[in-house]
């Protein structure tokens, strides 16, 4: 059995010319991934590392984007930051998009590293949790709980 270009296997190059699947492309929307979250009933943002996505919702570690700008300048100084771990069920998802560059327009985490020094992954790892591959390399600067948000 021969495979064609159109057919979505690769043929082994060896003498008995097996068949196998295709090595599965990573899903975008994996453990790990920076994204931003809109939310409705309320209207929100939200900005973070997905933890889990499941059909129940999706769980983040990060921080509502109005906030944004007082995060990284609460980071750049040095102060305390836990990031806000949370759960949105999936009635309350409009959309959930990557953390990507737009052109000539830096990503969050672009911005994010850029005026603090600190990798967004390893500042938004919730404690004690290891999200996909996104770096345990957690920083001293998180180990003091945040006040409570509204």
């Amino acid at each position: 059995m021969r495979a064609s270009p159109g057919d979505n296997l690769r043929v082994a190059n060896d003498s008995s010319n097996r068949l196998f699947a295709p090595a599965k492309p990573r899903e975008p929307f994996h453990a790990g991934a920076l994204v931003i979250a809109t939310l409705c009933n309320p209207r929100e943002k939200f900005w973070g590392m997905i933890l889990a996505l499941a059909t129940e919702g999706l769980s983040l570690s990060g921080a509502e984007l109005a906030s944004f700008e007082d995060l990284t300048v609460m980071v750049r100084d040095g102060e305390p930051f836990t990031p806000a771990v949370v759960f949105f069920p999936m009635h309350r998802i409009e959309r959930v998009e990557l953390d990507l560059p737009d052109g000539s327009l830096p990503s969050l985490s672009q911005r994010f590293f850029a005026k603090t020094g600190l990798e967004p992954s390893a500042a938004l790892a919730p404690s004690g949790g290891d999200p996909g591959e996104a770096g345990n390399d957690l920083h001293d600067s998180r180990s003091s709980p945040s006040k409570d948000r509204a």
